[in-house]
């Protein structure tokens, strides 16, 4: 049975966990490796680690925010945010990683997807993919880089389905227009990337209640979805997320 994932996302600048809203209004909230733990006591079927500030700052993840987290949790790790060539995903696997997440530098060289994808297996490389709303392309969404600063012009279904063909082994795509706001996912938006592609796509950015985490999933397509404000702020714990979607016929490990 393919279970549906509940994955809690632990956003990190100068190696605080933080949460923003519209990828602004930066609020730090405490220790990533503390927050790490308790989820992946509390049932979390993974997390994901981003350095939101990594890019912009054009400097590679926190290593040892990283190993600090992985040292501590039982559940895969994946780990974003400055990845730019092969060495900073060896790097971050070999400092507890399961899994890397590569956004700007893949958009920059599509060429990494596929280097990455042959050297560590595709199944270590996740692409995210930051979008907005957009009515002059396909899908209605574009690709933005750099931290959501960057426009770059790529429809963000089109270019999910080019990184599935290059070897990418899951999709992340985070609204910019949902992120923060707890008004639920981009539904459209996860749709058209998870029925442009066959690997496993992880709805992300606006979960502000139960019924927006099936939605995603029912809706969205989504094969997992991330989870941040609702976790943090201890709207809702893990066991009440999954026991929910149990409830409402999704398959979860609980």
């Amino acid at each position: 049975m393919e279970y549906r994932r509940i994955i809690p996302c632990l956003d990190t600048r100068n190696g605080k966990l933080v949460k923003g809203i519209h990828f602004v209004n930066i609020q730090e909230l405490g220790d990533p490796a503390a927050a790490g733990e308790a989820y992946s006591q509390a049932g979390a079927d993974e997390l994901v680690l981003l350095d939101i500030t990594a890019t912009l700052e054009g400097r590679k993840t926190l290593m040892a925010v990283v190993e600090r987290t992985a040292a501590r949790i039982s559940v895969p790790l994946s780990v974003g945010g400055g990845v730019r060539n092969l060495q900073d995903i060896a790097d971050l696997l070999a400092a507890g990683a399961s899994r890397v997440s590569i956004n700007t530098a893949a958009v920059k060289d599509p060429g990494l997807v596929r280097e990455a994808a042959e050297r560590f297996g595709r199944e270590k490389i996740v692409i995210a993919i930051d979008t907005r709303r957009s009515k002059d392309l396909p899908s209605g969404f574009e690709v933005v880089v750099s931290g959501g600063t960057k426009p770059t012009g790529r429809d963000a279904a089109a270019w999910a389905k080019e990184a599935e063909k290059l070897g990418a082994g899951s999709i992340l795509p985070t609204s910019m227009d949902a992120d923060g706001t707890r008004a639920g996912y981009d539904l459209p938006m996860t749709r058209a990337i998870a029925d442009a592609v066959k690997i496993p796509v992880i709805a992300s950015g606006g979960a502000g209640t139960l019924e927006h985490l099936y939605q995603a999933i029912a809706e969205g397509h989504a094969d997992a979805v991330l989870v941040a404000s609702i976790a943090h702020f201890g709207t809702y714990t893990i066991r009440q997320m999954k026991e929910y979607l149990k409830g409402r016929g999704i398959p979860v490990k609980l």
